[in-house]
């Protein structure tokens, strides 16, 4: 393919994941939040904006791209404006590797089939962290730079896990390609396989979204609000906008790695793939509105006393399993 259709495929790729993150991951999932949040604590939601509350997540949007944007007075203009583009970009770049279902001929309706894609999403996803760390240092602001320091401890200690349960299913698949690892659950899924990966890589995608109960990076009882304490506007909205950008990328490789992806009878593929992710989506938004924040010496130990030596058993277990017992 020449050069310059490459590059409008890149460019059209781009706005086409943007506006689909942007309208659907974030603003509905907004939206979404709330009414499963009411429905767990027994109360109503948003009801009044638009027909049952619908437009709600429009009307906040509105009101805040009218907010002032504020720098503070010591901080660094450079790295406070960039990190409100680093962590959307790096939500954003994961979807590129994310097979979404079929197109015509049974070709994968993916961005990129990349044959290192399992490795590409978990380099991107670590990206966020990066502009975790530039807001907290930024902003001049002792209560964010707290929020992004504890952000860099969380996000490595659980990276290690996530990465070890990614590993073990790119053994039982035979490959680093999402679309690849799809087609090897032609007969069965690998959550009936890899039980123990799955719950794994939940966990540790919580983790690495910030949502409670490992939401320490924004604890608002203690750090105000965190690494973005000092974002205003529309900026903070783009904060906003990369956490649910990443939640959905994390529940859509789950979809890849355990669920089959899009694979299931009768319906459409991309029906399939849907269906799959909103029931992940519900279990992190069930998860946030059920138990309570843990302490930080109480998360990182968890990740590293209990999370990673199962990880690694599982592995050395699936290893022999592969290299031994199938053979």
């Amino acid at each position: 393919m020449p050069w310059y259709l490459e590059l409008l495929r890149a460019i059209a790729g781009t706005i086409l994941i943007f506006s689909g993150v942007a309208v659907v991951a974030a603003m509905f999932g907004v939206l979404l939040e709330r009414k499963i949040s009411a429905w767990i604590q027994s109360r109503l939601g948003p009801k009044h904006v638009g027909p049952q509350g619908l437009l709600q997540t429009i009307a906040d949007t509105l009101k805040l791209l009218q907010k002032e944007h504020i720098v503070p007075r010591n901080a660094d203009p450079t790295i406070f404006a960039s990190a409100v583009l680093v962590v959307p970009l790096a939500a954003l770049l994961d979807y590129v590797v994310i097979p979404f279902g079929t197109a015509g001929g049974g070709r994968p309706l993916i961005f990129r089939d990349l044959n290192i894609g399992v490795l590409f999403f978990a380099a991107t996803s670590a990206l966020v962290v990066v502009g975790i760390l530039m807001a907290g240092w930024g902003s001049n602001n002792k209560y964010a730079l707290l929020g992004g320091l504890r952000s860099a401890s969380q996000m490595v200690s659980y990276e290690i896990p996530m990465g070890l349960a990614l590993i073990t299913v790119a053994m039982l698949a035979g490959s680093l390609s999402t679309v690849k690892i799809v087609d090897a659950q032609a007969h069965w899924w690998y959550v009936v396989e890899q039980p123990v990966a799955f719950v794994i890589f939940l966990i540790a995608a919580t983790a690495e979204v910030n949502r409670v109960p490992f939401d320490l990076v924004e604890a608002e009882s203690e750090l105000v609000a965190g690494y973005f304490s000092e974002y205003t506007g529309m900026r903070f909205a783009l904060f906003q906008l990369g956490e649910y950008g990443e939640m959905f990328a994390m529940a859509a490789m789950a979809v890849t790695l355990f669920l089959g992806g899009w694979r299931g009878p009768v319906l459409p593929p991309v029906l399939w793939f849907v269906i799959k992710l909103y029931a992940l989506i519900f279990v992190f938004m069930w998860v946030r509105w059920t138990l309570p924040r843990f302490r930080i010496d109480q998360l990182l130990g968890f990740s590293w006393k209990v999370l990673i030596p199962v990880a690694l058993a599982n592995l050395v277990v699936t290893a022999y399993v592969v290299m031994i017992v199938q053979r």
